[in-house]
Order: structure tokens, then C-alpha cells, then sequence
């Protein structure tokens, strides 16, 4: 299904003609290409399971609420507001782990890497605490957006139990990102996997009522979330904790005056993670804002973006999974000082990105109506939904360009440049914009998308050019060389 108001593919092609003439293609550096290439498909393809995995138990839980109510898939949505909104600063939070890890692995000091998961993980697990408090008051903080009282409600409980689950899913992540850090994502995906065949089994007991569970609905789906989230938190930790080389890594080292070496040794990792947060959560609170409108729409409108979100977002968290490899391995490079790798490694992952966003982005558009339909019966919905699908399809490869690229920066040092570039890409583009079109112009939901497409494609302009320009000098100060 294709809306009536979604762009033409004729300037989509070129602009991502564009973001592929930024790359150096010369004869005598295809062959590095293609070394880097499969390198990168090697970290990347258990990473984009990885990631794709955190996204596909998020689509089993809107399916399985939206197919036993309609009513409690817009509690769902709506509850995930303010656990969103606070999740992405504190993932971003840890982010300086994956960044400090990579670096150090790349520079030989694995010693580094080790430490950097000890303090990674409690360090999280703080994070999510303050996350769990932040949620507690989801309730009163969807009241004072002009939600309906029972959306605040019921949305609030559901807010409440997501909350529980954050400081074990941001210990889950501490622990990835040791593993990616010192290139062997596959632990991860297996534990990932193990994980999403849990979550099935949970959604269908708590959201329907199986065996001595009553139906639960949406906050039936959200404690199957902080199930799983404490299940994967304790496997991926146990299984570090007994590396057979930890003792190379430093795993179980004992330090003197633990505390200050703690927080002093984990300054820089904590100044990237400062910036990454804030760059993650301005995106998520900007597009937390859009669902507030879309809820200002009605119960359709809300449950509309809902699914499309989330159809977008397992996409989206592939994206992901190759921007964490290409953090990666320009943080390796950027350790060993080496400057030309570095920026191949850079235009690796943004060439590989748009190539495996261009085909999921095909993909969505042929089977939006389907996958519309997997939320549930209502056609108003699916009818909605499905041309909301097509319309963000287009703006996949487009939007994560700047995921890949941001990602990329942070692996050479880069801290609040990329903050800035989403503060003004989605603050001040996207959220006037959306409210203009959307609510202003009345064009609803569809306005929203139209406001996402502007915004995404001036964020992947201008962080895409950052990159050539920092690459140029070596990273950030120019420490490569």
C-alpha cells in the first residue's frame, strides 16, 4: 500500500547517491574496501542479532497486546513514553565502555579492557536504579502532557514495571559491549536468541492468561520484559566472569582503594557516555513528543504510529548493530593510530548500512499491508498503519546514515559534535515541524512522517561531512596519524 502523500523515490535515489560520493571508490583501494567489508560483516551480522533481537522482543509484545486488545496496545504504547525517554539516555550513558574497549583492545592494553567492564557494569546498574525512579512517576508524567486520565493510568503501571526492568537491561548491554569491545559479539547473539524464545513464552502466559496467570494485557507484557531483561543480565555477566582468558583481561582483578580507581579511571568512559546519552535522548525525547501528539490524534492515530514505529524500529536496530561494528573497528584503528584505516573503516559501515537499509526498506514497502496486519483485526488501523509503513520505509536509509556515522565519530574520540547536530536535527526541525503539519495543518499522522523525512535527511548530511572532515585530521585532535 503506498500513501497518497508519500515523496517520490526520484530524489531519495539522489541523495543517497550523494552520501555514496562522499566515499573514496579509487582502483587501488577497492581491495581495502573489500578486506574491510568482510571484516565488518564478520562483527557486524551477530551485532545486527544482536541489536535486531532487542527490537523483535518489542514487536512480539505490541503483537501479542495488540491482538488481545486494541485498547491495551495504546496503554502499551503510551506507557513506553516515559521508559523510553529515560532507556536512551542511560543506554547512551554507557556507551564511552564500548568506545573505551574497542580503543584499548586496538592499542594491545587488554588489562583496559577488562577494567572497563568492571566499571561498566555497576556503573549501569546505578544508571537503571535512577531510570526505575524516573518511571515510577510515568503516571503523573503522561497526565501533565494532556493524556486522557485513563490513558495516564494504565499507562503509568505499565511505565512502573518497564522501569523495574532497566537497571538488568543496561547491565545486559554493559556486558555486549565488553564482548563487541574485544570482537566476539556471538556470546551475545546466543544469549539474545535464548532470550526472545523466553519472551514469547512470557507474553503468551501473562498478556492472555495461561495456567495460573490471569490476563494481563499490557502490564502482563512489560513484566515479561523484566523477566527476560534479569534472565539476559545474569547469563551474559556469568559468562564473562568466567572468560578462559579473563586473566588476561583482567576479569576478577583486585585493585586497591577500588572506589577512587572506580570513578577516576572511569572519567573518559564516562564524558563519551555523557555525550552519547545526550544525543540519544534528544532523539528519543523529540520523537517521544510525536507520540504525545499522535496520542493528542485519537486511540487510532496513537496505536498507527505505535506499529509503525515499530515496525521502523527493528530496522532501525539493525542499523544499529552495524553502527556499534563500525564504532568498533574505527575505535581499534583509532587505538593503533592508524589514519587511513580508520576513515575506510568509517565509509565501510556507512556504504553497508545504505545498502542493507535500501533492501529492508523494500522490503517494509511490499509487505506493509501484512505487517500492518499482525497488530490486530482493526481495519481502521491497519488501513492507517500500513501506508504509515510505506512512508517511513523511504526514510530508513536515509535516517540511519546518521546512526552509523555518529557511531563512527564516537570511535575516534568525537564527544558533543554529534549532540549538537541531533539537538538541532530534531528540536529544531522535527518537533516544530511535526506539530505544524500534524497538528497545525491537520494533516496527522502522515504529517508526523513528513516532519521525520526533513529532519532526517539534514542530521545525515551534516554528521556525514563531520566524519570526512574529522577523518581528514586523524579523529578527534588529530591523535591518529
Amino acid at each position: 500500500m503506498r500513501s497518497p502523500a508519500m515523496p517520490g523515490t526520484g530524489p531519495h535515489c539522489l541523495i543517497l547517491v550523494f552520501f555514496m560520493s562522499l566515499v573514496s571508490f579509487s582502483a587501488e583501494r577497492l581491495a581495502l574496501y573489500r578486506a574491510h567489508l568482510s571484516e565488518l560483516m564478520r562483527l557486524a551480522a551477530p551485532t545486527m542479532v544482536q541489536r535486531g533481537g532487542v527490537l523483535t522482543m518489542s514487536v512480539v509484545d505490541t503483537v501479542m497486546v495488540g491482538n488481545f486488545s486494541s485498547e491495551q496496545l495504546a496503554f502499551q504504547a503510551i506507557g513506553h513514553v516515559p521508559y523510553a525517554f529515560v532507556m536512551l539516555f542511560l543506554l547512551g550513558g554507557i556507551m564511552g565502555q564500548l568506545v573505551v574497549t574497542s580503543n584499548a583492545y586496538g592499542a594491545g592494553e587488554h588489562h583496559a579492557c577488562g577494567a572497563a567492564w568492571r566499571r561498566g557494569v555497576p556503573y549501569a546498574f546505578g544508571l537503571g536504579c535512577l531510570g526505575l525512579i524516573f518511571c515510577v512517576f510515568g503516571g503523573p508524567i503522561l497526565s501533565l502532557t494532556g493524556q486522557s486520565d485513563e490513558l495516564a493510568l494504565e499507562g503509568g503501571k505499565v511505565s512502573i514495571v518497564l522501569g523495574i526492568a532497566l537497571p538488568f537491561l543496561l547491565m545486559t548491554v554493559a556486558g555486549g559491549y565488553f564482548l563487541e569491545g574485544i570482537k566476539r559479539p556471538l556470546p551475545g547473539m546466543i544469549i539474545m536468541i535464548a532470550a526472545n524464545l523466553l519472551n514469547i513464552l512470557a507474553n503468551w502466559m501473562l498478556v492472555f492468561g495461561v495456567g495460573p496467570f490471569p490476563a494481563m494485557g499490557a502490564v502482563g507484557s512489560a513484566i515479561a520484559t523484566a523477566t527476560v531483561w534479569t534472565f539476559q543480565a545474569l547469563v551474559v555477566n556469568l559468562y564473562i566472569w568466567h572468560l578462559r582468558d579473563g586473566e588476561e583481561f583482567g576479569i576478577r582483578r583486585r585493585v586497591a582503594d577500588k572506589w577512587r580507581t572506580f570513578w577516576n579511571g572511569g572519567k573518559r568512559q564516562r564524558e563519551l557516555g555523557y555525550a552519547a546519552g545526550a544525543s540519544l535522548g534528544t532523539e528519543n525525547a523529540a520523537f517521544s513528543i510525536m507520540q504525545l501528539m499522535a496520542g493528542l490524534m485519537g486511540p487510532i492515530a496513537l496505536a498507527g504510529y505505535a506499529v509503525t514505529f515499530n515496525a521502523f524500529a527493528v530496522a532501525f536496530m539493525v542499523s544499529i548493530g552495524i553502527g556499534t561494528a563500525t564504532a568498533v573497528r574505527v575505535g581499534f584503528y583509532y587505538g593503533q593510530r592508524d589514519k587511513d584505516q580508520m576513515a575506510v573503516a568509517g565509509w565501510t559501515g556507512l556504504v553497508f548500512n545504505l545498502m542493507v537499509m535500501t533492501v529492508l526498506g523494500a522490503v517494509l514497502i511490499v509487505f506493509a499491508e501484512p505487517i500492518a496486519g499482525a497488530y490486530g483485526d482493526d481495519m481502521d488501523l491497519i488501513m492507517l498503519a500500513a501506508g504509515m509503513i510505506a512512508f517511513i520505509a523511504i526514510i530508513l536509509p536515509l535516517d540511519t546514515v546518521q546512526t552509523v556515522m555518529a557511531s563512527a565519530l564516537r570511535g575516534m574520540g568525537e564527544t558533543w559534535v554529534p549532540t549538537g547536530f541531533h539537538l538541532i536535527s530534531y528540536f529544531g526541525i522535527m518537533v516544530p515541524l511535526a506539530w505544524y503539519l500534524g497538528l497545525y495543518l491537520e494533516r496527522g499522522p502522515i504529517g508526523l512522517l513528513e516532519a521525520f523525512l526533513v529532519a532526517s535527511v539534514f542530521s545525515a548530511f551534516v554528521i556525514s561531512l563531520r566524519f570526512r572532515s574529522l577523518a581528514g585530521r586523524g579523529g578527534a585532535g588529530g591523535l591518529a596519524n
